[in-house]
This record gives C-alpha cells, sequence and structure tokens, in this order.
C-alpha cells in the first residue's frame, strides 16, 4: 500500500503563560484508499491532528511526510502548492463565498493552482457538481440552497483539484440526520468507487463505526487505532 501521510512524533503546543498542548506524540501512517475516522472527547485533538495533517498548521516537533515529502523543510508557498495539489477540505461549516455563485465557488481552488483553462474549469466544476446532485442549481448563491446542497457544494470544492486525501472537520456536524446519511455516503463513495482517501473527524460514532479504521484521541494523544469490522452501507 502506498503511503500518503506519514506522522512521526507530532506534537502541537500552543505557545501561552501556561502552554497548552494540543497533539502530543502522534505516530501514525495514511494509505491509498482508506476511510477514517477520528474521534475522541470534546477538547481532546481531534481538529488539531486533522489541520496538522492538512498543512494548515505547523507542528512543534515532529515530522510530516506528505507523499514523501518532508513538510518541515517546505515554506509556506511550497507547502500551499503541496496543499493544492494533494488535499481537500470539507469543514463542518461550509465556508462558501456568499456573492459567488456554487459553480464560481468550485472553481475557486482550480483558479489558485491555475493549471486549467477558463473553460476547463467551468466544465469541471459543473461535473462535480451535477455528480453529486446539484444539476440546475449551478448559477445559484449559497443562500438558495439547503444546509445539506450547501455541504455537497464544499465536497465538490474539496474535489476540485483531484486530491489524493479529503481531510472532513465534523462534515456532518451542522446536519440532520437525513442529510448526515448522504453526506456520508458521498464520502464513503469517494473511497470505494473514487479510489480517494478520506480522513474525517466526527463525533457520530454510528459513521464512525462503518468506516475502515478508527483512531482515538484523548488528551492529544492516539490511545487507539483499530481497523474496524467490513463496514456496512
Amino acid at each position: 500500500m502506498t503511503l500518503l501521510i506519514e506522522a512521526e512524533h507530532l506534537t502541537r503546543i500552543l505557545p501561552a503563560i501556561v502552554p497548552v498542548t494540543l497533539v502530543r506524540d502522534v505516530s501514525m501512517s495514511v494509505g491509498e484508499q482508506e476511510f477514517i475516522a477520528v474521534t475522541g472527547p470534546s477538547g481532546s485533538g481531534k481538529s488539531s491532528l486533522l489541520y496538522l495533517l492538512g498543512l494548515l498548521d505547523r507542528p512543534t516537533s515532529g515530522t510530516l511526510r506528505i507523499a514523501g515529502q518532508d513538510t518541515s523543510v517546505l515554506d509556506d508557498d511550497a507547502l500551499a502548492r503541496l496543499r493544492l495539489e494533494m488535499l481537500g477540505f470539507v469543514f463542518q461549516f461550509h465556508f462558501l463565498l456568499p456573492e459567488f455563485t456554487i459553480l464560481r465557488n468550485v472553481e475557486l481552488p482550480m483558479r489558485k493552482a491555475g493549471r486549467l483553462s477558463s473553460a476547463e474549469m467551468y466544465e469541471r466544476a459543473a461535473i462535480l457538481l451535477e455528480d453529486l446532485g446539484l444539476a440546475g442549481h449551478l448559477d445559484k448563491r449559497p443562500d438558495q440552497l439547503s444546509g445539506g446542497q450547501r455541504q455537497r457544494v464544499a465536497v465538490a470544492r474539496a474535489l476540485a483539484n483531484d486530491p489524493h486525501v479529503v481531510l472532513a472537520d465534523e462534515p456532518t456536524g451542522s446536519l440532520d440526520s437525513k442529510n448526515s446519511e448522504q453526506v456520508f455516503a458521498i464520502l464513503r463513495d469517494l473511497v470505494r468507487k473514487h479510489g480517494k482517501t478520506v480522513i474525517a473527524v466526527t463525533h457520530d460514532m454510528d459513521i464512525a463505526s462503518r468506516v475502515d479504521r478508527r483512531i482515538h484521541l484523548v488528551d492529544g494523544k492516539v490511545v487507539s487505532d483499530e481497523r474496524m469490522a467490513q463496514a456496512t452501507a
């Protein structure tokens, strides 16, 4: 199995009068086509770990390799490029830009990457949105959609640059049970049908019981890392 993410003794300490340790001595590896849930009580460091793995924050100590690249030697520009090429993000609150159409929101990461023409970006954004059941909504703004629809737009945006890994921070946390199930099914299909790796922070233990692997944190430390029984639909 090709390793996409390798973390060795990652620690993140928040400087303060009394320093706060967010992530403590975490070592783990993530391979291709894995569906991973990161669980733990509130304040256990789940999101902090996700931000480190997603290059949104730098560790205080330890080593993080993405696709074999030691990220500690990269400057901010190189980290941003690696993040654009390898990683996609879905957050609990979609963070769509309200002044743009949903199609334009999905185009934004592609514009940042600068690999496609305007026509190609339009076509890819439209295909992604249509594949997620949003055909006919492309010219709507986010405030014209339901919460579940907006989260599907966020998934499309995460996939804009065809990343190897999708990192999701409580992607169903603000949704009702029906929309939560739809978003879970989309994430599962990214792994099973499209060969992506998905790492999802979640409090939803029903979702966590249906992934391939569950990593449980307490006080910033990994206390269990277990392969789950065959995931169910």
